[in-house]
């Protein structure tokens, strides 16, 4: 589990240099952690750090430290264990770019401390935001640092308390992806973004933003989308596959990982490939027959395992102390076989396809067609971008040219809508945490409201990093590698219209035509996508008992924050019917173990 913690003071300050000098002391006396770089009044330890996978990258001249993993721009996909050597030279200019030329040379998975030129420490964390990075201020010593609980291991100080503002507007939008946390005093430091260790010492300086990538819109034919996009997806993929040794995949059966699985077979370097594929017998998620086809087609070992029916919910209860609540449903009753699994075949990583609907657009809806008319205007290209988003949303071609021309008028509004299908959350505290929501929405997609409605709304789900660590597994947990959420897949998907995206009327239309000949033509061809709703059903049922206490007597209740009634209904003995939705429920769930151990934590600090 690769982790970070940094931390600067003023030197001058007694009461910060102590703090410094204890927390040093904890770090070092540790032994898991290593000094990755230190200057008067700077420090940045890491742990966890793994050859050519995770490491750091220091600047010559004490110009700064880079930690994580780099890949260049400019160069083919990298050889077995290669790694990048950053010259003087370069990173002269890193540092005297403020951080672009990192980003516009490079890409990868990594946190940048950077001097400025009057050597006040600096933050950059990468485009893709994979590595959490939060900022908290203790006694004038700023810390920066991925893993919450790392803090409270090393300091003997009050752990933060819950921001119930925060908490509210987090069960309103389902997720808060701004600067501000849940917990007093902790912030985010956005992706993209130079920031100043210390707080108060100036404005975050944005370096790089998923809404200039989507309105830049390409203005290239399908056929030459098509060249770029297999280009790009061989660079990602196979830059992460050059780390590593031994992979598991898994392999759901879709469209995405059989992409990964069509590039990642051919790696020669690689000493085992292992597909792993979840399902439950006779039900959605069952999706066997299309990993058969996708394995059997580039010859890899495929292992089908059963999701735990029998996973207790109680497990939830353990949930790690984040500045942010995590759900648990991506990795329910999949974790710890995922870690036997990876354990069992030295694979210290699980890659995935996670990042594909977003990217490569699956989505029912005909908002494509607006996007055509609000780029193009009614050019020749109009009505076959119509008729390809009527078969994408399901609508007769009248409907979707009726929709296209409404949706002309549309202006993006990220809280707009927010809570409107949520049943066990108070309404009246919805309607309250609404009135500030945008304070906790990420400030790019509240800049965005001028991007054609589909273009939004796909912003919308990449705008957020997909979760780097296990909340619940901890260090137990294999890495997770989300290869489709690459910097330059993120940057040319943006930009790629969605009518582009969806072309030929199908979600996904672009990536199925240019992966056509990697893939089976059965996953290319399908149109359905498997699901876990009975899975996620036949859990709750087996664990009623729990949920109703967690629920009815739990924290969120007590504050306010769930109507009593409604929860009573849903879980009086047959949940599943139209009142209320599994998902809505294991959410609350989610939110109420993250604020048990938040709120219980925060009271012994204090006590």
């Amino acid at each position: 589990m690769f982790r970070y913690v940094a931390f600067s003071w003023l030197p001058a300050h007694q009461e910060a240099s102590e703090v410094a000098a204890r927390l040093e002391q904890a770090l070092r006396v540790s032994r898991r952690w290593t000094l990755a770089f230190g200057m008067n009044g700077q420090r940045v330890y890491m742990t966890g750090a793994a050859s050519g996978i995770n490491g750091a990258y220091r600047l010559p001249t004490s110009h700064g430290v880079i930690l994580g993993r780099l890949f260049r721009r400019d160069a083919a996909t990298p050889n077995p264990a290669s790694d990048v050597a950053i010259t003087e030279a370069e990173a002269q200019r890193i540092v005297r770019s403020d951080g672009r030329e990192l980003i516009e040379k490079f890409w990868g998975r990594y946190i940048a401390f950077l001097p400025s030129w009057t050597g006040e420490p600096r933050v950059l964390r990468d485009p893709t935001g994979t590595l959490p990075c939060y900022r908290i201020e203790i006694q004038g010593v700023s810390i920066v640092l991925s893993w919450l609980e790392d803090l409270s291991s090393l300091l003997d100080v009050p752990m933060p308390s819950v921001d119930w503002e925060a908490a509210a507007a987090h069960m309103a939008l389902g997720q808060v992806s701004g600067r501000r946390t849940l917990l007093e005093g902790v912030t985010q430091l956005l992706a993209g973004e130079l920031t100043p260790m210390a707080t108060g010492r100036g404005e975050p300086l944005q370096l790089w933003s998923a809404v200039d990538c989507a309105r830049s819109p390409a203005s290239s034919s399908p056929t030459a989308a098509t060249q770029r996009l297999r280009d790009t997806v061989e660079q990602c993929v196979g830059s992460w596959a050059s780390c590593y040794e031994s992979i598991v995949l898994r392999l759901s059966g879709g469209v995405d990982s059989a992409i990964l699985l069509a590039h990642l077979a051919p790696r020669s370097h690689l000493r085992g490939l292992t597909c792993l594929n979840y399902y439950s017998p006779g039900t959605d998620s069952d999706e066997r027959s299309y990993a058969r086809l996708a394995a059997q087609k580039q010859g890899a070992t495929l292992l089908e395992q059963t999701v735990d029916d029998g996973y207790r919910l109680t497990d939830v209860l353990d949930v790690a102390r984040t500045p942010i609540p995590a759900n648990y449903l991506g990795s329910m009753g999949t974790s710890r076989t995922d870690a036997a699994v990876a354990a069992l075949h030295q694979a210290g990583s699980v890659f995935n396809g996670a990042g594909g609907d977003q990217l490569f657009f699956e989505m029912r809806c005909t908002w494509p067609a607006a996007d055509y008319l609000k780029l193009r205007g009614f050019g020749r290209g109009f009505f076959g971008a119509t008729l390809d988003a009527a078969h994408l949303g399901n609508a007769s071609f009248w409907k979707s040219l009726r929709q296209a021309v409404s949706d002309q008028s549309f202006r993006g509004n990220p809280v707009e809508g927010a809570g409107k299908f949520l049943t066990l959350t108070k309404r009246e505290a919805i309607d309250a945490a609404l009135q500030s929501a945008h304070r906790f929405v990420h400030p790019g997609w509240l800049a965005a409201e001028d991007l054609p409605i589909g273009k939004f709304h796909q912003l919308g789900m990449v705008i957020s990093p997909l979760e780097y660590y296990n909340h619940y597994l901890r260090e137990a947990a294999p890495e997770r590698v989300h290869p489709l959420m690459s910097q330059p897949l993120m940057e040319l998907c943006l930009a790629t219209p969605t009518f582009v995206l969806t072309h030929g009327g199908r979600g996904r239309g672009l990536a199925r035509s240019a992966f056509a000949d990697l893939i089976p033509a059965e996953i290319a061809r399908r149109r359905s996508k498997g699901g876990a709703e009975d899975y996620i059903a036949t859990v709750l049922k087996r664990n009623l008992p729990f949920a109703r206490e967690m629920l009815m007597d739990g924290v969120l209740m007590k504050h306010g924050l769930l109507d009593r009634a409604q929860v009573e209904s849903a879980l009086a003995g047959r949940p599943g019917s139209k009142a209320t939705y599994m998902t809505e429920i294991h959410a609350c769930i989610a939110t109420e173990a993250w604020l048990q151990r938040a709120t219980t934590r925060a009271a012994s600090a204090h006590a």
